[in-house]
């Protein structure tokens, strides 16, 4: 059987009812005994380096999750990660960028209920999601949920109360489980080696376009970011009142990048097909396409922690694990 190493975080998966409301309580080994049929999947070794309610989870914890794999990546088959599901896909697509090209697997799940109640999605998840990282043929960074595996960087979370909790974005979900086995719908060549990356860095603000938004949000910008991602309306723009377009052309003058999305979930961006998006080309700003916001935000926040400004929008349209097509 495959080794499999176990890193629980915390989350709804391993919560309990509290005067507050649900927190995460359960330990790594509480969690594994909710679910003796592990045993005869894998041979699973867990850790617990925080236990996080996934609102509280940071840039500072998916590098500890990245540590965690690059330091034991020798010693395992495969890793499990289980998690929170409101910021689930953030940490995907985070970890897509810091482990690349890994011909083991890199795996999230985590639930809509509590391994602590009869009726619950926590024991099917981590059943798939071990069963996924024990089979031969899986690799990279992915969520299992529900059945679904779905790449790490084209998941987002589009329901809060259903088991089906995740979608994959613009991009075919790579496989479903049955009866404890995948059934792939296609299957990615692996990786020869990781690639890992130990830096992200900060100053990333998601801005969201509402109609009549005065472009003085810009004050705070200016002093405070040094990277934007405008989430804009349909297929992308600015707005042409208000002095929008100078106080953007003034940001990035500064040095700073900005990459423009839509807030329509699929799809994806055309600044040229409007002219509230083409007046954009001159100012040099990225397009993040058909990425999710998950997936633009990570991997700017990875570019920004090494790359030269002048590189920055070369890599950005480079694909990795099929982030933009």
């Amino acid at each position: 059987m495959k080794n499999i190493l176990l890193i629980a975080t915390g989350g709804t998966i391993a919560s309990k009812p509290t005067e507050g409301g649900l927190a995460p309580a359960l330990t790594s080994k509480e969690l594994l005994s909710f679910v003796p049929e592990l045993k005869a999947i894998a041979n699973v070794t867990e850790f617990q380096p925080f236990n996080l309610d996934s609102t509280n989870i940071t840039a500072a914890h998916w590098l500890e999750m990245e540590r965690i794999i690059e330091e034991n990546y020798e010693k395992f088959d495969g890793f499990v990660i289980t998690h929170g599901t409101d910021t689930m896909a953030y940490t995907a697509a985070a970890l897509s960028y810091l482990i690349q090209e890994s011909p083991k697997p890199v795996v999230l799940t985590g639930s809509q209920k509590s391994v602590y109640l009869r009726d619950t999605d926590a024991r099917q998840n981590l059943l798939d999601a071990f069963a996924y990282c024990a089979d031969d043929d899986a690799s990279g960074v992915h969520i299992v949920f529900d059945g679904r595996v779905i790449l790490g960087t084209r998941a987002k979370k589009t329901r809060t109360r259903s088991y089906n909790a995740f979608t994959s974005i613009d991009y075919p979900e790579e496989a479903i489980l049955r009866d404890g086995k995948p059934f792939y719908y296609f299957r990615e060549p692996k990786g020869e080696a990781p690639r890992f990356y130990r830096t992200l860095a900060d100053g990333v603000f998601v801005l969201k376009l509402i109609p009549g938004l005065s472009p003085a949000i810009f004050d705070y910008l200016d002093a405070h970011c040094n990277a934007l991602v405008v989430e804009s309306f349909g297929m992308g723009g600015l707005p042409d009142y208000g002095g929008w377009l100078d106080r953007l052309a003034c940001f990035l003058q500064f040095g700073k990048t900005a990459v423009f999305t839509t807030q329509v979930e699929r799809e994806g961006s055309a600044l040229d097909t409007y002219e509230v998006g083409q007046k954009l080309r001159d100012l040099q700003v990225l397009e993040a396409r058909s990425m999710t916001l998950e997936a633009a935000v990570c991997k700017l926040m990875w570019l920004l922690s090494f790359a030269e400004k002048e590189s920055v929008e070369e890599l950005f349209y480079r694909p990795i694990a099929h982030d933009i097509l």
